[in-house]
């Protein structure tokens, strides 16, 4: 069974029913005649296996993900599972082969690489209902069709269940319903639902017509060709996590500058936490809690009022002790006075203690706001290739932000060690934690609920041991504190007894050293029980200030470089080699030259992991080559100003970016300034988007919820292409910009980005080869070199060329 539809019909709502991620309000979602409701939930999803639009995959080795699909696998089996899914092949050319860590949501692996895995988990499954949400929409031709054929033995003797527009997946299955606005509008086989010529189906295909542009045009490169933007119905939401394709993909440690951008300090910053600062800034805490300079100091004096009154009392205490020794008349007036002096004592510590408390508690929120704030601005100002570093993930990063703000020597450094490993060891939790909510309906799909339970309950057991330890060695510390408090006791009655015997003293004296110390003592043992969250706090303080000393090696925040008066685009890659540290012997691009012309479309096409995507990050600066130039309009990128140069461009990439804010407030975030109502409506209606927005009970008032969840991927894609027109850049980036659209609406929005592309320099990075076939130029990437360059009619031509090989294989996947 197919699902076909326009974008926001509810195609991919009726596998959400079918895995009961939701529940319908009325009606009855039926397997074997029977309601889901009244079935075990992890039975439905046992025998149920996912390939959805969005892979997620999990911040753990290649194996570990597949095996998410059965718990006891072997390795063959997982090894059987990634050739049929097309991704042994790139998986055994990876250093670390199958143990390779994929990185936060899969980004050090391409789009087509994270898809080809997570099918291969599906495949490992062995399911008894299949669900494909266009399971194949990330991969090139040659592995779509290789993956596609996988597929199709794997819906042999299977219920099978495919959201899609492709004709290539949806032709040949038993029945194709047509869903609009949430209903059925047609239902049939392919050949039944196209003989009705205006039928919703029909429609459909007549928008698809490029398809067989393409092939007849295979067959006779010499014919005109009548391009026709519109080129797929697929309703992708999204293909990757990652808006870049191959950029961003891979750890960054080391990426090489030039000239004397490394400095001694700023390698010393690339150590791990902890590593970069030996001394715990105690001062530079004070410093950045000057400005509550006054509430420290009110507090400080209200600190060592409250200190001094326990010892204060020791002392009285001998006094009120001896006047229990006087005659009644003078113990009258003396238990007057006493009583008198607690009061003064009990009425100081009622003002001092709530004093004390809440000074320093505004001046420590001040500063945790501060310390809080200084840090984020410089986290979002680190370059890219930072975060693919898995120190720096978003469990790491949140255990940083979360500030945590004396017994013996000893006893702190014993706590030292401890507190090291229990920062490690959270984050490790803490990143698990992550994964599993931001990945939930993958957890859910494949039943893997204990499994992540499992494996937090591994951290955290891991950091229960810690504790364990922790606690053993503070309770040795704090029983021999008390050990020392007693033999002090002892001490102080046996002098005291000595010298009352030989007269040198008298008892009230005795009694007042006693009190004095036992009352103090009490204060020093209440101190030394902070003595874990002093360590704790001069870690966390090591971890924040080596955020805020880190100077981004490609920093958004500089206003040093350069800004062109006037950007007319051309672009020039001259001999530019890159490879990603992580990886450092895998060359991605060797002598790498591409000469993009102003106001022209240069459309870059090849296989899954070619480098496409890794030009268009080195355009935007994510990363730095190393070696070679990059310019445009003839100047270095390097020499000029990166917030300015990133101004000059508008990226749409294959994951529509949304952030947990209304829909204008989306779109705005493409233009500096205030955008007026209708600037926002004309960019809206440009790119399709205005009608389903104000369909909407809120308008462009919208929450678009997280990551824009309560879109769909057709609708998350437009709202980001508005958002790039909005910005009117002078250089145009799409990175499969079209892929989750409908066919109309891709015809609409691809119709609006051909206005907007007249007068820019545009880069299109695309697997689905119709799409750029109007294109000026289009250059073909084939293991980090450009091995064919031309227009389309000249490279078809082009007898067993790599350009009309690929067109080949997709007309006849199709």
């Amino acid at each position: 069974m197919a699902i076909v539809g326009e974008s926001g019909s509810g195609k991919s709502t009726v596998i959400s029913l079918v895995e009961r991620f939701y529940d319908p309000q009325t009606g009855e979602v039926l397997i074997n005649g029977v309601n889901i409701k009244n079935l075990s939930l992890d039975w439905i999803r046992g025998n149920i296996g996912l390939v959805s639009q969005e892979p997620s995959l999990f911040m753990t080795s290649i194996k570990d993900n597949i095996i998410y699909g059965k718990e006891d696998a072997t390795l063959e089996e997982i090894k059987r599972a990634a050739e049929l899914a097309n991704a042994a092949s790139f998986i055994d050319r990876l250093p670390n082969g199958y143990n390779t860590l994929v990185g936060q949501h899969g980004t050090l692996l391409s789009g087509g690489q994270k898809q080809r895995i997570a099918i291969a988990r599906a495949i490992l499954k062995d399911p008894k209902i299949l669900l494909l949400d266009e399971a194949t929409s990330a991969l090139d031709v040659e592995s779509e069709r290789i993956v596609q054929e996988a597929l199709n033995r794997m819906m042999v003797e299977r219920t099978t269940l495919i959201v899609a527009h492709r004709l290539s997946t949806v032709r040949n299955v038993d029945c194709i319903t047509v869903v609009h606005q949430g209903k059925i509008v047609e239902q049939g086989p392919h050949q039944a639902l196209v003989k009705d010529p205006n039928g919703a189906y029909s429609q459909l295909i007549r928008l698809q017509e490029t398809h067989g542009n393409e092939r007849r045009k295979i067959q006779d490169p010499g014919v005109p060709n009548s391009i026709s933007k519109s080129t797929t119905l697929s309703i992708r939401r999204s293909v990757t996590k990652d808006s870049f394709g191959d950029s961003n993909r891979y750890s960054f440690r080391s990426v090489e500058l030039h000239g004397d951008e490394i400095t001694g300090e700023q390698n010393k910053e690339d150590l791990p936490d902890g590593k970069t600062l030996q001394k715990a800034p105690i001062g530079r805490l004070f410093y950045l809690n000057k400005p509550e300079a006054p509430f420290l100091l009110l507090g400080v004096i209200a600190a060592s009022v409250h200190g001094i009154i326990f010892p204060l009392f020791g002392i009285l205490m001998s006094g009120i002790i001896k006047s229990f020794f006087e005659p009644p008349d003078k113990l009258r007036k003396d238990s007057s006075f006493w009583a008198l002096i607690a009061v003064v004592l009990g009425v100081a510590a009622f003002i001092a203690i709530p004093a004390e408390y809440l000074l320093f508690g505004i001046a420590g929120g001040k500063l945790i706001e501060r310390v809080r704030t200084l840090s984020f601005q410089n986290i979002v100002h680190q370059e890219i290739a930072w975060f693919d570093n898995p120190s720096n993930s978003s469990g790491a990063l949140g255990t940083r932000l979360s500030v945590v703000g004396a017994q013996g020597y000893a006893q702190v450094k014993f706590f030292k060690g401890f507190s090291e490993e229990a920062k490690e060891m959270y984050e490790d939790a803490s990143q698990v934690a992550t994964d599993a909510v931001s990945s939930i309906r993958t957890i859910a799909s494949f039943c893997a609920e204990k499994r992540v339970v499992t494996t937090y309950n591994k951290k955290c057991e891991a950091l229960r041991k810690q504790g364990i330890r922790t606690g053993i060695v503070g309770g040795l510390g704090f029983g021999f504190s008390l050990l020392v408090l007693y033999l002090t006791y002892a001490l102080c009655f046996y002098v005291g007894a000595k010298f009352v015997r030989q007269g040198k003293t008298t008892f009230a004296d005795v009694f007042k050293v006693f009190f004095a110390l036992v009352l103090a003592a009490v204060g020093v043992s209440q101190a030394s029980a902070l003595a874990s969250n002093a360590t704790k706090a001069r870690h966390s303080a090591i971890s924040v200030f080596s955020i805020l000393d880190r100077k981004s090696k490609i920093d958004t925040s500089s206003d040093e470089g350069l800004m062109l008066a006037n950007v007319t685009g051309d672009i020039d890659f001259s001999n530019v080699s890159f490879m990603y540290p992580s990886r450092p012997d895998v060359q991605i691009f060797s002598d790498f030259t591409l000469h993009i012309p102003s106001r022209k479309t240069m459309a870059l096409v090849g296989e899954s992991g070619s480098g496409k995507s890794t030009i268009i990050a080195l355009l935007e600066r994510f990363y730095d080559p190393d070696s070679g130039r990059i310019s445009v309009d003839g100047v270095q990128i390097k020499s000029l100003r990166i917030s300015w140069l990133r101004d000059q461009m508008g990226l749409v990439g294959q994951e529509p970016v949304l952030f947990n804010d209304t829909i204008r407030a989306n779109i705005t975030y493409g233009k500096h300034g205030e955008a007026t109502e209708e600037q926002v409506t004309v960019v809206a209606k440009a790119a399709n988007a205005h009608e389903f927005i104000s369909s909407l009970p809120q308008g462009y008032d919208t929450p678009v919820g997280e990551k824009g969840v309560q879109l769909s991927g057709g609708q998350k894609q437009r709202v980001a292409i508005a958002r790039a027109i909005i910005k009117d850049p002078k250089i145009l980036l799409l990175d499969e910009a079209t892929s989750s659209l409908d066919a109309e609406s891709e015809r609409i929005v691809q119709d609006a980005l051909d206005r907007v592309m007249v007068s820019k320099t545009t880069i299109v990075v695309a697997h689905r080869l119709s799409t750029i076939k109007g294109a000026d130029m289009i250059a073909v990437i084939k293991e980090g070199k450009v091995a064919e360059k031309g227009k389309h009619e000249a490279l078809m031509r082009i007898k067993d060329g790599v350009y009309a090989s690929l067109i080949e294989l997709r007309s006849n996947s199709e």
